[in-house]
This record gives C-alpha cells, sequence and structure tokens, in this order.
C-alpha cells in the first residue's frame, strides 16, 4: 500500500498533541507545550497521575484509557519506558483510527524504530530521546524547563516524511532544546557509554561500598553514585534493548581498569599519572562545546 500523502505540516500552535505517559518526561514536556498547542491530552494507566495533572493545569484532557481521547491528536507522542512504548506502537493502530506524526522519547532507538516500521501508512514515525531527567521519574518532579538547552536526538526512518521532521523540529524549539539528528545505531552505541554504563558503574559502586562507610558519605560519593536507584523497570528494559553496546562499553572499562590496577600493583605511580591524566583530558573534552557537538 502506498504511503498516503501529507499535506505541509502546520505550525505546531495548530495541533492536539496527546501525550502517553504522564511520567516526568511526558509531564515536563506537557507544562512545556502549554500555550504552544492548540490542544493537550494526557493519558496514563495511573489514575492519581492523571488526577493530579487535571488538577495541576498540566494538560487540557486526561485519561486513562486512551480509547476516549487518542483519535482528537494529530502528533502523539511516547513518553514511556521502553517496553511500554514497544507495546504502546503494537496497539496504536487500534487506539488512533485517523493520521497523526508519531514521536517516540525512549532511552533506546533500534528496537523501537524497527517497531515503527511496521505502524500502517496512515501514521508518520520517527524517534526521539531527549538527553535530559532526574532521579526521581513521577509527575510530582515535572517541571517546564527540564528540556531547555538539552539535546533532544531524531532519529528518522526511511518512510520519515519531511511534514514529520519540520514538526518535530519545531516541537524541540518550542520546549527549548536542541535538535541532533542521528541514526539510531550511532545513538545506542554513544549512549551505551555516556548514560547506561554510567548507570551500571553507579549501582556498582553503591552495592560494593561498606554500610558502616555511611558516616564518611560526602558529596563525591553522592554524585558518583546518583544514578543508582533510577527505575528499575525502565533500566532494566535500557539493558535489555541496548545490550551489546553495553557489553562493549562495560568490556572497554574493565580494560582500562585493569590497567590502572596493574599500575597500583607494581607501584608505577608514573604511569599511573598519565592513565589519570588521560581521562581527565578526556572528560574535558567531552564537557566542552566541541565535544558535545561531535
Amino acid at each position: 500500500m502506498d504511503e498516503p500523502d501529507f499535506f505541509p505540516a502546520p505550525p505546531l500552535e495548530e495541533r492536539v498533541i496527546a501525550i502517553l505517559g504522564l511520567g516526568l518526561m511526558g509531564g515536563s514536556l506537557a507544562l512545556a507545550l502549554r500555550g504552544r498547542c492548540t490542544g493537550l491530552i494526557g493519558i496514563d494507566p495511573d489514575p492519581q497521575a492523571v488526577d493530579l495533572a487535571l488538577a495541576r493545569g498540566v494538560v487540557d484532557q486526561a485519561s486513562v484509557s486512551p480509547h476516549k481521547l487518542l483519535s482528537q491528536a494529530d502528533l502523539v507522542i511516547l513518553a514511556a519506558p521502553v517496553g511500554a512504548i514497544l507495546s504502546l506502537l503494537r496497539a496504536l493502530p487500534d487506539l488512533h483510527t485517523g493520521m497523526a506524526v508519531v514521536l517516540d522519547l525512549g532511552s533506546t532507538k533500534s528496537d523501537i524504530l524497527n517497531a515503527m516500521k511496521a505502524l500502517p501508512p496512515r501514521f508518520d514515525p520517527l524517534g526521539g530521546h531527549p538527553m535530559c531527567g532526574k532521579e526521581k521519574a513521577s509527575l510530582a518532579f515535572a517541571e517546564d524547563g527540564l528540556y531547555r538547552d538539552a539535546p533532544f536526538v531524531l532519529t528518522p526512518l526511511e518512510r520519515t516524511t519531511p511534514h514529520a521532521r519540520s514538526l518535530a523540529e519545531q516541537l524541540v524549539q518550542a520546549v527549548g532544546a536542541r535538535s541532533l539528528w542521528i541514526d539510531a545505531e550511532t545513538h545506542d552505541r554513544w549512549v551505551a557509554a555516556t548514560s547506561h554504563l554510567p548507570y551500571l558503574l553507579a549501582n556498582t559502586l553503591a552495592a560494593i561500598t561498606p554500610l558502616e562507610a555511611g558516616p564518611l558519605v560526602g558529596p563525591g560519593f553522592r554524585s558518583t553514585t546518583r544514578l543508582a536507584p533510577a527505575s528499575l523497570t525502565m533500566m532494566v528494559d535500557i539493558l535489555t534493548t541496548n545490550r551489546e553496546n553495553i557489553l562493549e562499553s562495560v568490556q572497554r572499562f574493565r580494560q582500562t581498569l585493569h590497567t590502572i590496577e596493574l599500575s597500583l600493583k607494581a607501584g608505577d605511580m608514573e604511569t599511573l599519572r598519565i592513565q589519570l591524566a588521560q581521562g581527565a583530558a578526556n572528560y574535558a573534552a567531552l564537557v566542552s562545546n566541541e565535544g558535545a557537538k561531535g
């Protein structure tokens, strides 16, 4: 079946947007989009999240049931853990009876884009991943400035139209983020190193630290292990759907840590100094504007 024609994308201000998932990311996105679109619909399986969203005026309409409201939207945003996004993509043709641009906010992209390929031609999908967040993931911690100045990855499919690309750019600009167009494989390889391995390291460090050392926990330990209590459901989804890239990052870390261990065992402080200086130099490059662009 041929892909249907999509009219040129009207401004974001003329769109009705549905956000499926009213946690930290979906709620913060809704707050940032208030007044920037014709209507905001929130959908979440948790009745308390729906009630809170309505009470705070986060969205115009909200429900626990996608069937009631979803077909009003011409932009559907999937703001849920990766496993839930995959389930929503399978259900979407039955939940939305019209045409719509579909954007997800999932932390890994390859599996999600593969699932998007199976959507009927009346949907115009592309992947997304805003590089921002907090350790606390509920709507209660949502804020309208969460996305501001953050990189917002956009990963198109071959079928993604200029219509959807234009709308995605408008959305990114509306929430104050910076778009970065890359393919799904590159995204998953990069975030394995910058996001997923850091979680594993933080969690492991917290796990091996003796409880009796608690009185000496200070800012350094807290900042290094900040990611340790992240949502297990979310993180297991991420680790499952980006397993090969994460394993590669773990292997590189293990090899580098082993060389440091050998220098310590040998008492070779000069080699150790060189190794630590290399890490410091890489850090400076990664967090600089030049590193961020690369």
